[in-house]
């Protein structure tokens, strides 16, 4: 079985083109872009990826709701993040009637060390159909509860504002009942364009703060910032008090617990209503390895932290995702996580 390469990364498998992970690929669109979202040959690629613990082993899907939702996405050839990023929560959150769908293309403008999108530069270019595509698929896919998300877009104006907002309202004017949750990019911090989102209709507003201000540097991408998300999520919950505002920090990157306390100390101080915790878990060995494998009994213990200072709920778990289960939030039980055992 022979296997060549080129020069850009790509290689040929059983005549099969195989792209590998930190190549340069060319998108449908015209543009370029770094495979996974991190070069091939970084600092972090001499440290193995490793075995990870028991407790991270998910379910394998199997109920009816979630074969049907998986069989209206195959005929009607619909994208969703759920799929794409090969979550291991697929099977829960579709049996719920959730989804994730992911919104102005697969190409973000932003490379941060712990997502495996891909980074380039998009040149402007959105999908002016995206947002009847977009309704279309919450209705084809029958769901309850859509979160939409997106890739960084600094080569937009807006950062691609306006855009978000016309999916947003194209999906309400489709599907008047599914809740929407929107998990934004930052928009650099500015208030007008966070305002066009949080105006759009949708019940809730997210924008993740990633890790505990300490390792924000090293985590994120230069141009994102733990203040800067902080002051994005104040100033939605300030302009739009109804809209419940969330945010996620992933756990395992060498945080300590002093830092988790201060962490939900200041997002209490600018109101967010819900929090979650999950698992750090390495895409690829060009991203930062994982330092620690939380126990679940400390998620547990996490969760209670934030419970006690007032959020509204704190999903914690070593699973968990922005998104996972994110229609159960509303019955503040963790999101059944105790009784899914």
């Amino acid at each position: 079985m022979s296997q060549t390469e080129d020069k850009q990364g790509s290689s040929q498998f059983k005549g099969i083109p195989v792209v590998s992970t930190g190549s340069k690929v060319r998108k449908p669109q015209g543009h370029t872009a770094i495979k996974n979202g991190m070069k091939a040959g970084s600092k972090a690629a001499s440290v193995p990826i490793g075995r990870k613990p028991d407790w991270l082993r998910a379910r394998l899907p199997n109920s009816p709701e979630y074969q049907a939702v998986k069989r209206n996405v195959r005929e009607n050839k619909l994208a969703t993040v759920c799929e794409e990023s090969m979550c291991p929560n697929i099977g829960e959150c579709w049996s719920h009637g959730t989804a994730t769908l992911m919104l102005m293309g697969d190409v973000c403008t932003r490379a941060c060390r712990f997502c495996a999108v891909d980074t380039g530069n998009p040149r402007g270019w959105l999908d002016a159909e995206e947002p009847a595509h977009a309704a279309e698929s919450v209705r084809l896919m029958g769901l309850q509860y859509v979160v939409l998300t997106s890739v960084d877009r600094d080569d937009l104006p807006d950062g691609g504002a306006q855009h978000y907002a016309d999916c947003v309202r194209a999906v309400k004017r489709v599907n008047p009942q599914t809740r929407v949750e929107a998990l934004t990019p930052d928009f650099r911090g500015r208030p007008q364009d966070v305002e066009t989102v949080v105006d759009s209709g949708l019940d809730v507003f997210a924008q993740n703060v990633e890790t505990v201000e300490r390792l924000t540097h090293v985590v994120r991408d230069a141009r994102a910032g733990y203040r800067q998300t902080l002051d994005v999520l104040a100033h939605a919950k300030r302009h739009r008090p109804d809209v419940l505002t969330k945010t996620s920090l992933m756990l395992g990157l060498g945080e300590t617990e002093d830092e988790i306390r201060q962490a939900l100390d200041d997002l209490k101080a600018v109101n967010v209503d819900i929090v979650t915790f999950g698992q750090y878990l390495r895409p690829t060995v060009n991203h930062l390895p994982v330092e620690r494998y939380v126990p679940p009994a400390d998620f547990d213990k996490y969760r209670q932290w934030g419970l006690s200072r007032g959020f509204l709920e704190v999903v914690s778990g070593p699973l968990v995702r922005s998104s996972y289960r994110a229609d159960r939030v509303f019955d503040r039980n963790n999101v059944g996580l105790q009784d899914a055992g």
